[in-house]
């Protein structure tokens, strides 16, 4: 089976951003190399439409988000959901923000990882060998988290490795503190899950659907602060469910595996946890990025293993 084109699935996503962009409140213009930018929470105001669009962009048009509500009783009764059944394309060829990207801005370095479907055509990382899968299309997309436009460095690196003229890039930004940029990174919680499951060498072609939902935690200005409480909404407040082939035993091994419970660094508001290490993001264990609650369902079998738990007093501490 062919694998679909995740920058050409994003055309028409791209598009309806920029034609609804006065009802959504970003802001669309065109840099000085003729690429495409779209402002979706620095200059502009935003919204969670607008955070949701962005994600389904992220997810390079193999995924749908959606924001619902569950038990209004709640502290925190609202939803960012993901599925798609694409998930490893969907979550790890595209959403997933693994491209680092480093250039001069004026005599300072702009650093960011991005993530979206431009990385399938022009991130050199590894991941994309295991995956089997590289992109060829007319046009690409990159999503950055970032609190300003990129600069023309940063464009003609993007444009020259994804091998097209910069006038055939888009570049959607926002901060991790605006209402969009809040919902795109809670609409990471499946592919969190993803990539653990990764990292513990489950094999990723055993991997046939998934859903997942993480509440949508209320943002703040501080830039330590708004990472803190999108990464609590998965760790502590995030839901997973995997359909896999294969054995049911390695379906059950991955459920006991997969919440973020099983981390050593389980147990404190991410930014909490962020001031400890003095900053240094590397100094976190990795199996702390996964969903709070797994469930792995074993399709051969039709057994489904369930473990983790929803942290409401820690989500509190963080949202509050």
């Amino acid at each position: 089976m062919e694998l679909p084109s995740v920058n050409a699935k994003v055309e028409p996503l791209v598009r309806a951003l920029i034609d609804d962009a006065d009802a959504l409140r970003i802001g669309v213009t065109q840099g000085s190399l003729g690429e495409t930018l779209i402002d979706c929470g620095v200059k502009a105001v935003g919204g969670l439409e607008a955070g949701r669009q962005l994600a389904e962009v992220c997810l390079g048009g193999l995924g749908k988000v959606t924001i619902e509500t569950t038990n209004t009783e709640a502290t925190w009764p609202f939803m960012v959901t993901v599925h798609t059944s694409q998930p490893v394309i969907a979550c790890l060829g595209s959403q997933y923000a693994g491209w680092s990207l480093s250039v001069d801005d004026n005599g300072k370095k702009f650093n960011v990882l991005g993530s979206g479907p431009a990385r399938a055509m022009g991130s050199s990382e590894k991941l994309f060998e295991e995956l089997g899968y590289r992109d060829e299309a007319s046009s690409a997309a990159l999503v950055i988290e970032a609190d300003k436009a990129p600069p023309r460095a940063l464009v003609e690196h993007v444009a020259k490795a994804c091998k097209l003229p910069p006038e055939r890039l888009t570049i959607l930004y926002a901060p991790t503190s605006s209402l969009a940029g809040t919902v795109q990174i809670a609409a990471r919680c499946l592919e969190v899950a993803l990539h653990k499951a990764h990292e513990l060498h489950f094999p990723l072609k055993h991997i046939v659907d998934g859903i997942a939902t993480a509440p949508l935690p209320p943002p703040t200005p501080g830039f330590v602060e708004a990472m803190g409480r999108t990464n609590d909404a998965i760790i502590y407040g995030g839901r997973a469910q995997l359909y896999v082939t294969g054995d049911a035993r390695a379906a059950k091994k991955l459920a006991d595996e997969l919440p973020s419970l099983k981390s050593k660094d389980y147990g404190k508001p991410f930014a909490e946890l962020f001031a400890a290490v003095k900053g240094d993001f590397y100094a976190i264990d990795p199996m702390l990025f996964s969903p709070a609650r797994v469930t792995v369902t074993a399709l051969k079998s039709g057994e489904s293993f369930e473990s983790g738990h929803i942290d409401t007093a820690i989500l509190s501490r963080s949202f509050g």
